[in-house]
Parts: C-alpha cells; sequence; structure tokens
C-alpha cells in the first residue's frame, strides 16, 4: 500500500481519543503475551482534563485510516519542563517526543512517524525522542527483548516488527533500559548479607514501613527524595505537585506498607523503595474489564494479592550519598527487606527491578550482586528533525 492511500486525522474531541485507545487495545489483544489494560485508566492517561500531564505538555494524537479502517495510532508531544532540562540528561531545548506507536504494517508507520514529526517541526522543535507514552514516568522505550512473557505493572509490550519499522525511519538509538528479573525465595548471596548485618548493626539507619493512613505525606516524602536522587539521570524530569497528588490517588489502592519502605538517617529520610504487586496477575484474569464481574476479584486481589509478581518502579537515595557505602548499604537493606516480605506475607516468587538505564552502573552492580538477570530490554530512539 502507498502512503497516499492512507489517511491520518488529529484526535482531539472525546469519541476521537476513545477511538484511539479502542484502536491500542485492538493491536494490544493481538499481540502475543501482552496484558489488557482498564479502559478507564487508558481513558485517562490521555485525557486532558484528567492527566495533570497535560498542564505542562502539548499534545497531539493521530490515528491513521486505510479503506475506511483505522490501522494505526501515534502521539506527538512536547513536555515543557523537558526543554528546561540540560542537553546531556536527554531532553533540552527543541526535544520533543513521540508515542502510542501501533501500525498495521510498514507503510502506515511510515507514516505516522513522519505526520508526528510534521507536527513537532512546526512546533519548532529540531529533535523527536521516542517512543515514550506519555510521560517519561508512564510507558517509555519500545521492547526488543523479553516478548516471551508478560509485562509487570506499568511496563509496555511491543510487536518484535517495530524495531526495524522505527530504525527504517532513520532513528537510532539513545538509551537503553533494562528490567531485572529476580527469584524472591532465594537468599541474596553472604557478601550482601554482610554489608546488610553491619548497616542494622551501626544503628545509624532506621528502616520503616510507609504509614497508608498518611499516604499523602508519605508520598510526598517518596517524592521528594526520587527528584534529587534521580535529577541528574538522563531522561529525568521533575514531578510536579499536582502529578504528585494524582500519583498518590491512583497508586493508593496498590500500596502496602510491607513493599513500601523509607529509611531515615537521625530522623531524616534519605532513601526509598516502592514495590507494587502486578495487577497484570489479575488483569490478565478478567480480560482487562471490571464489567461484569471484574471488578470484584480485583478488589479481592487487591486487599491480599497473594502470590503475584512484584515489581519495585522506584527507587531512591538522596543523591549527596551517592558513591559511597552508606549508599550501597541502604540499596541492600531496602531490597533484602521488602523481598522478605514479598515471600513471607505474600508468598511471592517472582520480582522485577527496574527500568534502570544501561550506564547506571551503581543499580546494575547492586542488581547484579544480589542475583538477578535482565529480563527485557527497552530502546528509546532519537532523530534530527
Amino acid at each position: 500500500m502507498s502512503d497516499e492511500q492512507i489517511i491520518i486525522t488529529s484526535a482531539n474531541s472525546k469519541a476521537e481519543r476513545a477511538a484511539f485507545v479502542d484502536l491500542g487495545r485492538r493491536f494490544s489483544a493481538a499481540t502475543p503475551h501482552s496484558v489488557p489494560q482498564l479502559r478507564s485508566e487508558q481513558m485517562e492517561l490521555v485525557d486532558p482534563a484528567k492527566n495533570p500531564f497535560f498542564e505542562h505538555a502539548r499534545v497531539q494524537l493521530f490515528i491513521a485510516h486505510r479503506a475506511g479502517r483505522a490501522v494505526g495510532r501515534i502521539s506527538a508531544h512536547i513536555d515543557e519542563l523537558a526543554l528546561d532540562l540540560p542537553e546531556k540528561q536527554g531532553f533540552g531545548p527543541g526535544t520533543g517526543m513521540f508515542g502510542y506507536f501501533d501500525a498495521a504494517d510498514e507503510s502506515v508507520g511510515h507514516a505516522l512517524l513522519a505526520k508526528a514529526e510534521g507536527w513537532l517541526r512546526s512546533e519548532g522543535m529540531i529533535r523527536v525522542l521516542g517512543p515514550i507514552s506519555m510521560s517519561i514516568w508512564e510507558e517509555p522505550g519500545l521492547l526488543t527483548f523479553g516478548h516471551d512473557h508478560p509485562p509487570m505493572i506499568m511496563m509496555g509490550h511491543h510487536p518484535a516488527h517495530y524495531q526495524g519499522w522505527i530504525e527504517n525511519n532513520g532513528y537510532t538509538v539513545a538509551k537503553r533500559l533494562l528490567t531485572y528479573e529476580l527469584d524472591i525465595t532465594r537468599q541474596f548471596p553472604p557478601i550482601v548479607q554482610r554489608v546488610i548485618a553491619a548497616s542494622q548493626k551501626s544503628g545509624k539507619l532506621t528502616l520503616r514501613s510507609a504509614d497508608k493512613r498518611r499516604s499523602a505525606d508519605e508520598m510526598r516524602i517518596i517524592l521528594d527524595i526520587l527528584n534529587d536522587a534521580w535529577s541528574g539521570n538522563w531522561g529525568f524530569v521533575p514531578i510536579t505537585d499536582r502529578e504528585i497528588a494524582h500519583a498518590t490517588k491512583k497508586l493508593k489502592p496498590l500500596i502496602h506498607p510491607e513493599l513500601v519502605k523509607i529509611i531515615e538517617l537521625e530522623g531524616r529520610p534519605v532513601a526509598f523503595m516502592m514495590t507494587l504487586p502486578d495487577i497484570n496477575d489479575v488483569l490478565s484474569e478478567i480480560d482487562g474489564k471490571l464489567l461484569p464481574f471484574g471488578w470484584l476479584k480485583l478488589l479481592k486481589w487487591a486487599r491480599k494479592p497473594m502470590g503475584s509478581g512484584m515489581r519495585v518502579p522506584l527507587m531512591g537515595v538522596l543523591k549527596e550519598f551517592h558513591g559511597t557505602r552508606m549508599a550501597s548499604a541502604m540499596a541492600f537493606l531496602l531490597v533484602d527487606s521488602i523481598r522478605r516480605n514479598a515471600d513471607e506475607v505474600f508468598h511471592s516468587k517472582r520480582g522485577e527491578i527496574g527500568w534502570i538505564l544501561e550506564d547506571n552502573q551503581g543499580m546494575i552492580a547492586i542488581a547484579d550482586m544480589i542475583g538477578s538477570t535482565i529480563n527485557k530490554e527497552y530502546l528509546i530512539y532519537e532523530k534530527s528533525l
């Protein structure tokens, strides 16, 4: 099929956004090992009135049609906060993004990428990164390794052939993101246990569980540490107050104090680790549908997600401690405490850590020392416009 037979239209109204979401769900259903997500959650992500990302971003959604049938979609977006960051951190002036990339064939994919690039140029952008759908904190990167098993909570899953289609359009790799799989039931190696024991014996660090009764305050502590700890990382964009409040509300049903830990040094919060039970376990059972009885199963699971996989999406140590032995000790202390609880309280067997930047040597060293292995790879591409 030629590009002339492909018609690409903007998706701006509520009905058009619904079509955009439903098209993505159609592609997902056809992708092996993909997990159907809740449609209401997906609608919220592309709704300017509900997703606080839109408060600091310009977004345009597109749908491709051929012979009267929807055959692909893409988003083009510009995060104003990312434009203010140093170029060495991945974004910077003139950098826009594409995301939500789905296409029936390569010619559709080419037309969609060209459309997104054209919109970004019209908005003054000179460079594009993607896929990032849509915030860096949501689903960054294209899955290029690990297609043979389902994704965990808040991670994307894409057909293997998308990689070639994107690369054939002049995109090169900007950064690799890695996730690591961990056997939760297995004790850590002796050297790690000795580091943990020494940090506990010193009495300097206090490890505590997050207090769910004070979820807003605890989330503020966690995200304040995160904004400091990650501020120099590639791809970092600060989280706004509205996004903190939004995240607190959305994640509250998934927060279990045994799985969210904060470390204090002389009463001052200095590190944290957040672990979330893998909601994809139950979403696959209910086919991503709340009605008629999916909501009952989801509610029961959320109260006590027994046997579910566990993912560590966020972890941080204040920047002032980076590169020190204390930072490593804090990381091991957090991972070990949550691993034990996931095993003993929830009877979980499989954990996932990440994503981790390919050049984050500190985190990669920790992942290696606790015996985890790479199970998925996501690539973020770039191209000059």
